[in-house]
């Protein structure tokens, strides 16, 4: 099995300053590492438009809509982290984890991330990575 995060989808200064901005850079880590289709981003904005993506301590989750599903050619997470906080419907976001899961992948992934973004101590260490390395090694075993 491909490893769902690679180094090229993890951007430690995203320069987004609003959701659908957010959004947006979030899906062209996904494009860009061959898990989805373009289209897969307007499912995103969808989704969005349904219901917030934002978990709490500083995240959000951006994913497609199952009507999107199609546009998913393999399971992928990017990872985006912003330096000046966005305005998530009145809530505080600094990281921006964009998930396409084929066949319904998504559902551990999203599980392995909650639990790293329930740590205080795991939250404060991802704000302070200074590489894409120190991320991917600070998320632990999101690629088993």
């Amino acid at each position: 099995m491909s490893q769902v995060l690679e180094l090229a989808q993890i951007n430690l200064h995203g320069t987004a300053t609003t959701p659908a901005e957010a959004i947006e850079e979030a899906g062209r880590l996904l494009v860009a590492s061959g898990a989805v289709t373009p289209d897969y981003i307007a499912f995103m904005h969808d989704r969005e438009a349904t219901v917030s993506t934002y978990m709490g301590n500083y995240l959000a989750i951006p994913h497609g809509t199952n009507e999107g599903k199609d546009t998913i050619l393999s399971s992928a997470l990017s990872f985006v982290r912003y330096d000046q906080p966005i305005d998530w419907n009145g809530n505080e976001v600094r990281f921006v984890v964009g998930i396409a899961g084929k066949d319904g992948g998504h559902m551990e992934v999203l599980s392995k991330i909650a639990i790293v973004f329930s740590e205080d101590d795991d939250v404060a260490a991802l704000l302070k990575a200074e590489t894409p390395e120190a991320v991917l090694e600070q998320l632990g075993d999101i690629n088993e």
